[in-house]
C-alpha cells in the first residue's frame, strides 16, 4: 500500500518543554485508517524551531507524504549500504571505502571540546546535519585524514543517505544541503636528481631496490610495480605493460589498472633495463633455492617464496633507508666532517611525482607524460608547475643565448 493510499487525518498538535535538558518537544496525533498513532520529536532549543518542525510534520501527514523515520542503527544500515556497494565498484576503491566508513564516521568519540562525534551508535533516523559537519570538522582538526579522502568521506555519507531516503528510513536528507570539504592544497614534495641517486646508492643492496628504481624511472604507481609480471616485460623492446595491480591487502590483484588510461605501455631506458635483467637472473637463483616452497606467480617483485611483496613491507623499507642515509650523516658530522644536508623525507607515492619533474626539466610534451604515467587528462601536469623553479631558471638560460647569442 503506497502513502497516498492511507488516510490520515491529525487529531491535535501539542509541544512541550522538558525542564530536565531545557529543549522543546511535540507530538503529532493522528488517525491512520482508523487507529490512533502518535509522532514524537524531540530536541528543539527554542519554541520557533518546535513550531516549524510540528509544522512540517502536519503537513507531510495531511498530504500522505510522512515517512516513519526509522530506529536502525546507522553502523547496521552501512553494513547492507557497503555489501551492495561490492558489485558497482573495484575491490580496491571498496576496500578504501570501507575502511573510512568503519575507523573515521562510524566510531564514537569525544572531540577536542568533549562533544560526542561519530553516527555509528546513533539511529539513522535522528542524525542531523550538525552530527555530520562535527565529524568532518573532528577530521581536519585532528589531522588523521587528509583533505582528500574526508572529501571520500561526505561522498559516502551522502551517497549512504540517499540509499537511506530511497528505501524510506528517513523523511529528510540531513546532508542535502551539505556543501562537500574543501580540500586545502598542499605542498608537494619531490626529490632533485642528486638525491635520487643519492637515495638509490644507499638502496641498491636492499631486496626491493628494482622496486625503488622502477617508480624513479617510469613513475609507475607502487601497486602497478608490484602486480608486473614477467610476461609483462618485452626485452627486446624495452617495454614493460602495466596490466594488473595489486590491492592495497597485498594478496589480491586487480586485472587492468587503476584508470583505463592507466593500462598502458612504458619505454624503459637501457640501463634501468639492464638492472632489470640482472634482477630477473637473481630471482631464478632464489626460485631453486627455495624450489620446494617456491609459487611462480610470475611476478617480477615477490618474496623468496614467490608470493606479492606487501606494500606495507615496501613503505617500511623505503623509509628505513631515508633514515640510514639521514643517521650517516649525523654519524659523519659528530666526526667533524664536512656533510651534505638530511635527505628529505618524502613517501613513496612521490617517487611517482618527482618522475614527472624528470621529465618536465627534459622538455617532455604534455601529451608524452601523460601517456607515460596513464593520466587521462594532459591538465593533470598543472599541479607540478611550482615544483621545481630551477626549470624556469633553465627556460631563462636558454632564451638568454639563444636571443643575445644570435645578435653576435
Amino acid at each position: 500500500m503506497t502513502l497516498s493510499n492511507i488516510r490520515r487525518e491529525v487529531i491535535d498538535l501539542p509541544w512541550y518543554h522538558d525542564d530536565k535538558t531545557d529543549t522543546y518537544y511535540f507530538k503529532v496525533n493522528y488517525k491512520e485508517n482508523g487507529k490512533y498513532k502518535q509522532i514524537l520529536r524531540r530536541g528543539f532549543k527554542t519554541q520557533k524551531e518546535v513550531k516549524a518542525a510540528m509544522a512540517e510534520v502536519e503537513n507531510q501527514v495531511n498530504k500522505g507524504t510522512f515517512v516513519k523515520v526509522s530506529k536502525r542503527l546507522y553502523e547496521d544500515f552501512v553494513e547492507d549500504f557497503l555489501e551492495d556497494k561490492k558489485r558497482s565498484i573495484k575491490q580496491r576503491t571498496w576496500e578504501n571505502y570501507a575502511t573510512l566508513m568503519k575507523k573515521h564516521i562510524l566510531p564514537m568519540r569525544k572531540n577536542s571540546k568533549g562533544k560526542l562525534v561519530g553516527l555509528g551508535k546513533k539511529e539513522i533516523g535522528s542524525i542531523t546535519a550538525r552530527d555530520i559537519l562535527d565529524i568532518y570538522n573532528d577530521l581536519f582538526e585532528t589531522g588523521n585524514l587528509s583533505d582528500e579522502n574526508i572529501q571520500k568521506c561526505h561522498t559516502l555519507i551522502k551517497d549512504s543517505f540517499k540509499q537511506a531516503r530511497i528505501e524510506k528510513l528517513i523523511s529528510e536528507d540531513p546532508v542535502e544541503f551539505i556543501k562537500r570539504p574543501k580540500a586545502q592544497k598542499k605542498e608537494m614534495q619531490v626529490w632533485s636528481l642528486e638525491e635520487s641517486q643519492q637515495f638509490l646508492r644507499a638502496a641498491s643492496s636492499d631486496p626491493l631496490y628494482i622496486v625503488f628504481l622502477l617508480a624513479l624511472t617510469t613513475g609507475m604507481r607502487q601497486g602497478e610495480i608490484l602486480g608486473l609480471r614477467w610476461k609483462d616485460v618485452d626485452f627486446k623492446n624495452r617495454i614493460i605493460s602495466v596490466t594488473q595491480i595489486l590491492n592495497h591487502d597485498g594478496k589480491s590483484f586487480d586485472v587492468g589498472a587503476k584508470t583505463l588510461s592507466g593500462q598502458r605501455p612504458i619505454r624503459l631506458d637501457q640501463e634501468t633495463m639492464n638492472v632489470l635483467a640482472k634482477h630477473q637472473i637473481k630471482q631464478k637463483e632464489a626460485r631453486m633455492k627455495y624450489a620446494d616452497v617456491f609459487e611462480d606467480n610470475g611476478l617480477v617483485v615477490c618474496t623468496r617464496f614467490g608470493s606479492p611483496v606487501s606494500p606495507r613491507n615496501v613503505n617500511r623499507s623505503f623509509e628505513r633507508i631515508v633514515e640510514k642515509i639521514n643517521d650517516d650523516i649525523d654519524e659523519r658530522r659528530a666526526n667533524g666532517e664536512e656533510t651534505e644536508e638530511h635527505l628529505k623525507k618524502i613517501r613513496f607515492h612521490d617517487l611517482r611525482h618527482t618522475h614527472v619533474t624528470f621529465l618536465i626539466k627534459n622538455r617532455e610534451t604534455p601529451q608524452a607524460i601523460a601517456e607515460r604515467l596513464g593520466w587521462s587528462d594532459t591538465r593533470m601536469i598543472d599541479k607540478y608547475a611550482h615544483i621545481r623553479p630551477d626549470i624556469q631558471e633553465d627556460v631563462a638560460d636558454t632564451f638568454g643565448k639563444s636571443f643575445y647569442g644570435s645578435q653576435s
